[in-house]
């Protein structure tokens, strides 16, 4: 966990930023322009990294990996390059980088450590590239949650519907879940605070009641639209009388992985 403090400072930095441009989708080339960034998109092979912030002979560099899928003002590539700023605005990141205490490749970090710092520059980017006030004022015209909204505001913000989706479950007008499932296994799930069911049965295995489970058992018939689902189904410590409690899922898949959102109307 991050402490409230530290994340209070990142947003705060992250809004100071983003208020200097009256664009929807936050430039963020201009932004390396302002600090003199060099920003550099190449080939360094699938599987490698996404981005890396390297201070080398007194000055900061930034790379993007075209090769995992890093291109030039992509979706992908924006929430890349707005974390690896992140690295550069967040002052403990910084200075840890100037010091090679923080390097590119955490050799000198714990694996505590190096998740709270990648956590840190992960928020930094969701706040600098839907920064609350928008997020929010977009949301009010939107009474009523479905998949579409998801779908629209991700496009307008250039961002991917996962980074929408878990800026969202933290900061959105209605409970949601997202789920995030490899080879049939729950890798993450994030809660908005008022979703009603925290724990998902089948003990870190996709449970068999949600649709991403049809897609991992090979039924791939209802995989990219909303359908309903049953709290009974899918979730632990269900009373009976809310078995049948009907929630909607969309699920999105990729190869052996597969994203859902779950929401009640």
């Amino acid at each position: 966990m991050i402490a409230n403090s530290s994340l209070s400072k990142i947003k705060k930095l992250a809004d100071q930023i983003s208020s200097d441009y009256n664009e929807k989708i936050i430039p963020l080339e201009k932004i390396g322009d302002s600090e003199f960034l060099e920003i550099i998109y190449d080939n360094y092979e699938k599987g490698t990294f996404d981005g890396m912030t390297i201070f080398d002979d007194g000055a900061f560099y930034i790379h993007l990996n075209i090769d995992n899928g890093n291109k030039i003002n992509s979706p992908r590539s924006r929430f890349t390059l707005a974390h690896e700023f992140g690295h550069y605005f967040i002052d403990t990141h910084r200075i840890g980088l100037k010091l090679g205490i923080l390097e590119p490749h955490p050799s000198k970090i714990d694996k505590v450590q190096f998740d709270k710092i990648e956590r840190e520059a992960d928020y930094f980017a969701a706040c600098l590239l839907m920064p609350e006030e928008f997020f929010c004022k977009d949301l009010k015209s939107r009474k009523k949650f479905s998949f579409d909204v998801i779908e629209q505001l991700s496009k307008e913000y250039n961002v991917s519907k996962i980074a929408f989706s878990l800026r969202f479950a933290e900061i959105g007008n209605h409970p949601i879940k997202v789920i995030f499932a490899e080879d049939g296994i729950i890798k993450w799930q994030k809660n908005s605070a008022g979703f009603p069911f925290w724990k998902l049965l089948n003990n870190g295995k996709v449970p068999q009641g949600l649709i991403m489970g049809d897609y991992f058992n090979g039924d791939r018939t209802d995989t990219f639209r909303t359908s309903e689902i049953f709290a009974g189904d899918c979730f632990e410590q269900v009373r009976k009388d809310e078995a049948r409690r009907v929630f909607y899922e969309h699920c999105l898949v990729h190869n052996n992985q597969a994203l859902s959102i779950i929401w009640e109307d």
